[in-house]
């Protein structure tokens, strides 16, 4: 049998891609698995209501001063996705980039994702929606990244520790050595938490160290695609690790582009970044990528080509 033929069809749709994948497969440590992410995952849900962040002292003095001309033009440039949570992960997204915050003026426990925008929802409601979504696939294996934390003090850290403990309970994988799918099924863990402060991990053996994320920091796509290629000369962390695809744009091209969005600098870029993410391979080898994150993961064929890339592992 083929490589490919040993993947189920995609035709089906990636909703199952994990189960789907060839047995072979099952036995290959996550951190060597080719696993499609989206970047800032919660952005969909950005509203012209949404208060700005209190990231950016100048945003947010702009947005007082002259709020009906900041806000529209903060949302164009801080939305990077356009499906909901389900969504991303009905489209077979399995790494999610959860920037969560806590509003100064906000109610004490409600905790808000955020970028350079609050969104309306709320975390631990849409940890919900995703806790629900794993009931309906129990073979999926989620990675969660939780990061930023702006406005957050360690009560708060407790407090979400707690909600994400009640919320997914024996779903979590508790930090050690990287499991493999088999292992996973084997002791019904769906859920790996990746937690950007120290302390917090310290204190909870559910909880892992946070995943080093590659941000090019970049306007243009060769710009992008040369970072990434340098960053992989120095060899790949020992653990999970993101390659994000995703472009940055900086004061300049705002100004430049006074009508664009994040989207319309993103969309043309894509046929680069995807022909880019083709070309590599998952693996343990010095050189091999594991996580790749985008933007506006459904406007191509992304999570698609991602997960097509596992099948580069049978040929060794």
């Amino acid at each position: 049998m083929s490589a490919s033929g040993c993947f189920c069809s995609l035709s089906c749709g990636n909703a199952d891609w994990m189960s789907g994948l060839c047995p072979r497969l099952w036995d290959v440590p996550l951190h060597h698995l080719s696993i499609p992410g989206s970047h800032d995952t919660m952005t969909y849900c950005l509203n012209k209501r949404s208060p700005i962040s209190h990231e950016s002292r100048l945003l947010q003095l702009l947005g007082k001063v002259a709020p009906c001309i900041t806000r529209p033009v903060v949302l164009k440039w801080s939305v990077t996705q356009t499906l909901d949570v389900t969504e991303q992960l009905d489209a077979g997204v399995r790494y999610l980039d959860l920037r969560i915050a806590h509003m100064a003026d906000g109610s004490e426990k409600n905790l808000h994702f955020v970028h350079m925008v609050y969104t309306s929802a709320l975390v631990e409601d849409t940890l919900t929606e995703i806790s629900e979504w794993l009931e309906s696939h129990p073979r999926e294996v989620l990675i969660l990244a939780c990061r930023n934390f702006e406005g957050m003090d360690d009560d708060l850290h407790e407090y979400l520790t707690t909600c994400i403990k009640n919320i997914f309970g024996d779903l979590l994988c508790p930090r050690g050595d990287v499991p493999t799918l088999r292992q996973l099924w084997a002791r019904g863990h769906q859920v790996i938490v990746s937690y950007e402060d120290e302390g917090s991990v310290s204190r909870h053996p559910e909880l892992w160290p946070g995943i080093p994320y590659w941000w090019g920091n970049q306007v243009k796509t060769q710009a992008l695609i040369h970072y990434l290629e340098a960053m992989k000369s120095c060899g790949r962390p020992g653990g999970f690790f993101v390659a994000g695809t995703n472009l940055t744009e900086n004061l300049g091209y705002v100004l430049v582009h006074p009508s664009g969005s994040l989207r319309t600098m993103t969309l043309p870029s894509l046929p680069d970044l995807s022909a880019w993410v083709r070309e590599q391979c998952p693996g343990p080898g010095p050189r091999c990528t594991n996580i790749i994150a985008s933007d506006f993961i459904g406007a191509d064929t992304f999570v698609s080509d991602v997960i097509r890339l596992n099948d580069k592992l049978l040929w060794c």
